[in-house]
């Protein structure tokens, strides 16, 4: 069983800024050239993966994250560049683009780092398309367009510390006491059905804690829920197991004990052997005399014994102090990055053309769609320039000879032209 916290979330970079159309104005010099700047490039929308990030709570609750535009050159001065928007996701964070399923990133050691939209190029001034035969260039190239992804979000759910003991021995309470979790808390066995993860702050460190659902007896041979919830612990860092000093039923509290640590090591004798500290609960209704017997059996097991009461507090923040320092104690396995490649590793220098049900020919290509974009289609110098590109590049050969005629249409992204031979 695979538990995760889930957001679908709009990424968008920023558009780049359009170029200006401006001539050099001096005294004296009548026939100033074009100086016309580029405008700002768009931000980089940037995700990192920080482990102080523990939910993707946020990212559902606003949905919309914008990288800053670009802004337009202005006369000879350059537009300004748009601010990258950098996103701090939680490690384990999966995201994957929800309309193709791609998975665009896996977010698996803390500082890693991805541009996973870049913000469109600022458009060039009209400086630059001046040569000999142009002298007077009267067009600018338009800001490069955004990248936009609803992307899906996912979270691996892994706790540096899982809670394990029989149903009823108080974990529910005990991570509701804790941390801000909220699970559902009752007086008779198997209230968990899903694991409750809660984040505790103790000092200066915080650790994430999994108040994983009752073990019973034959869980590590699949009974009950046994192998998906033994599989969850496996990813815990530590244990706490924590005994029900006065169980409901009477039996004895050590020989409850027993039962789940047996259940662990039939199951993995790496998972039995995973750091442990033992919380004896419910001291608060334990008279003396019987507690102190309790006690005695246990320190025979020589692991760290914690008296504690759940529903009092009592006892709690020892407990917390010896997690989070043997946390500190236990190494934190970070994985090489592993990107998932596409299924056609093509460049933004590829394109194809297709022809549609509808007899229209379309050109493909990301390099080919942006270089429409950023023409000012309302000006004719400017798709006379657009037109000179693509002969350039092969496109108009190409049309050629799969049979274009005058007036057919070609489709480019949303723009739509009546093609036009110059032959």
């Amino acid at each position: 069983m695979t538990f995760l916290d889930e957001a679908l979330v709009e990424f968008k970079s920023g558009k780049g800024g359009s170029g200006a159309v401006s001539f050099h104005r001096e005294k004296f010099v009548p026939l100033g050239g074009p100086n016309g700047a580029d405008g700002g490039r768009g931000g980089d929308l940037i995700v990192v993966a920080d482990r102080n990030q523990r939910t993707l709570y946020e990212m559902q609750r606003l949905g919309r994250y914008h990288a800053a535009d670009g802004t337009h050159g202005v006369g000879n001065k350059r537009g300004k560049n748009g601010k990258a928007l950098e996103i701090k996701l939680p490690v384990g964070t999966i995201i994957s683009n929800s309309v193709t399923g791609d998975i665009l990133v896996d977010l698996k050691f803390h500082g890693q780092t991805l541009v996973l939209l870049q913000g469109g190029k600022g458009g060039s001034g009209n400086q630059h398309y001046a040569n000999s035969v142009r002298q007077a260039p009267n067009f600018a190239q338009k800001g490069g367009p955004e990248e936009v992804v609803l992307a899906q979000l996912e979270l691996k759910l892994i706790a540096d510390v899982g809670l394990i003991g029989l149903p009823n021995a108080g974990k529910s309470t005990l991570i509701s006491r804790i941390s801000s979790a909220k699970p559902k808390i009752a007086d008779y066995p198997f209230t968990t059905i899903v694991p409750n993860l809660g984040v505790v702050k103790i000092n200066e460190d915080t650790f994430v804690v999994a108040d994983t659902p009752g073990l019973i007896e034959g869980a590590s041979k699949g009974i009950g829920l046994g192998h998906q919830f033994l599989k969850h612990v496996e990813r815990n860092r530590v244990l706490v197991h924590i005994v029900d000093a006065m169980p409901i039923d009477g039996s004895n509290p050590l020989s409850n004990f027993h039962i789940i640590e047996n259940e662990l090591r039939l199951y993995s004798q790496e998972l039995w052997e995973r750091p442990r500290l033992v919380a004896i609960n419910k001291i608060d209704i334990v008279p003396s005399d019987q507690y102190n017997a309790l006690r005695q059996s246990f320190e025979s097991l020589e692991l760290p014994l914690f008296p504690i009461s759940a529903a009092t507090g009592q006892g709690i923040e020892p407990l917390l102090q010896a997690i989070s320092q043997k946390l500190k104690e236990m190494p934190v396995d970070e994985e090489d990055v592993v990107l998932t490649p596409k299924p056609e590793a093509k460049t933004e220098d590829d394109w194809e053309i297709v022809v549609e049900d509808d007899g229209k020919y379309r050109l493909i290509g990301k390099r080919l769609e942006r270089l429409v974009a950023m023409t000012d289609l309302q000006n004719s110098e400017a798709v006379g320039n657009l037109h000179q590109r693509l002969e350039r590049v092969g496109v108009i050969k190409k049309l050629r000879e799969l049979g274009t005629v005058q007036g057919d249409s070609v489709m480019v992204g949303d723009a739509e032209f009546d093609f036009e031979d110059p032959r």
